[in-house]
C-alpha cells in the first residue's frame, strides 16, 4: 500500500534519487539497496526515486531495474513513495519499462525528456502521454535540458498537466521564471531537481524536491520545507545557506560518483560505479570531506 498522498504532494515532499548499490564485483546489491532505502527513509525522506540518473540507470539492465524496484518497495513501500525511473529516448522501450515498473510495485513513474535525439515539442508531448497511457500510475515528468539536449517548453508542460496521470514535474532547468510561469498556469506539482535551487523553487510554488544531497541531509531538507511552509522564511533561509557547501561539494564531479563516495565515508551501502563512471579520486574524497564538514554533515 502506497503512503497517503494529496494532489498537492502526489509523491511526498522530500525524495532522494537513490544510488544503486553494487557489490565489489559490480553486481546488483539488493540487500544493500534495501538497507540504504531504509536508512534514507529513517533519515527524513518520504519518497525515493530508483533507476534514475543517480541510480546509474544507463548501465543497469531492464531485469536489474525490476529487481531493484521490487526490493525497495519491499523494504520501505509501506512508508515512502517509491518512484521508478522509466524514461529513455525510445518511446516503445519507455512504455515497456513503465509497465514493468508498475508490475514490480512502484507507486509512480519518473519519465525523463528523451535525450540525444532532440524531438520537437509535439514529439515530446506524444512521448510523455503514451507512457502515461500505458499504466495506471501517476507520472512525474523530468525536465533536464542539460542532459537531454532539449527542454520542455512552458506550453508543453501546461499541456501535459491536462493528462489525468501526469501530475508532477521534476525541474532541473535552472530557470525560475519559466517555473513560475508554468506553475501558475497548470495543476502540476512542482519538484526541484536542482538542489541549490530547492528553496528558491519553493518560493515560486514548488511543493518539494527530488534531491541528490538527500542521501546525507534529508532531515535538514525536511526541516527547511517545514519552516518555509510555516512562514518562517528566515529559518528556511538559514538552513539553505548552511547547506550551500553540501550543494556545491556533492557536484564537483558527476553526482553519483561523489554520492557513493559520501555514503562510503558514512559506512552505508554504495559500492563501485559502472563504466563509463569511475570512482572518486583520493583528492576528490578529501575535498568532499571538507565540503560535507562545512555543511554540518557528520562522517
Amino acid at each position: 500500500m502506497a503512503p497517503t498522498s494529496t494532489p498537492q504532494t502526489p509523491f511526498g515532499r522530500v525524495l532522494t534519487a537513490m544510488v544503486t548499490p553494487f557489490t565489489a564485483d559490480g553486481g546488483l546489491d539488493l540487500d544493500g539497496a534495501q538497507r540504504l532505502a531504509t536508512h534514507l527513509v529513517d533519515s527524513g525522506n518520504d519518497g525515493l526515486v530508483v533507476n534514475g540518473t543517480t541510480g546509474e540507470s544507463p548501465t543497469t539492465s531492464d531485469a536489474e531495474k525490476a529487481q531493484l524496484v521490487r526490493a525497495v518497495v519491499e523494504a520501505v513501500g509501506d512508508r515512502a513513495h517509491v518512484v521508478a525511473g522509466v524514461g529513455t529516448n525510445d518511446t516503445h522501450h519507455s512504455v515497456e519499462l513503465a509497465r514493468q515498473g508498475e508490475a514490480a510495485g512502484a507507486h509512480g513513474l519518473l519519465v525523463v525528456t528523451p535525450y540525444y535525439n532532440k524531438p520537437p515539442q509535439e514529439g515530446l508531448y506524444r512521448h510523455f502521454t503514451q507512457v502515461a497511457d500505458a499504466t495506471g500510475l501517476p507520472v512525474m515528468a523530468y525536465d533536464i535540458p542539460g542532459r537531454s539536449g532539449v527542454a520542455l517548453s512552458h506550453e508543453t508542460l501546461v499541456r501535459l498537466g491536462e493528462h489525468p496521470r501526469i501530475v508532477a514535474n521534476k525541474d532541473a532547468k535552472g530557470d525560475l521564471g519559466a517555473a513560475a510561469w508554468a506553475i501558475a498556469r497548470s495543476d502540476l506539482a512542482w519538484y526541484s531537481g536542482d538542489d541549490i535551487l530547492n528553496l528558491p523553487l519553493l518560493s515560486v510554488g514548488a511543493v518539494g524536491m527530488v534531491s541528490v544531497v538527500g542521501h546525507v541531509v534529508a532531515g535538514e531538507l525536511k526541516t527547511m520545507i517545514e519552516a518555509y511552509l510555516a512562514g518562517d522564511v528566515a529559518k528556511a533561509t538559514a538552513i539553505h545557506q548552511g547547506l550551500l557547501p553540501v550543494f556545491t561539494g556533492m557536484f564537483r564531479t558527476q553526482g553519483a560518483i561523489l554520492t557513493k563516495a559520501a555514503l562510503g565515508l558514512q559506512g552505508l551501502p554504495a559500492g563501485p560505479l559502472r563504466l563509463p563512471l569511475v570512482g572518486a579520486t583520493p583528492e576528490e574524497i578529501d575535498r568532499l570531506k571538507q565540503d560535507l564538514a562545512a555543511g554540518g554533515v557528520d562522517l
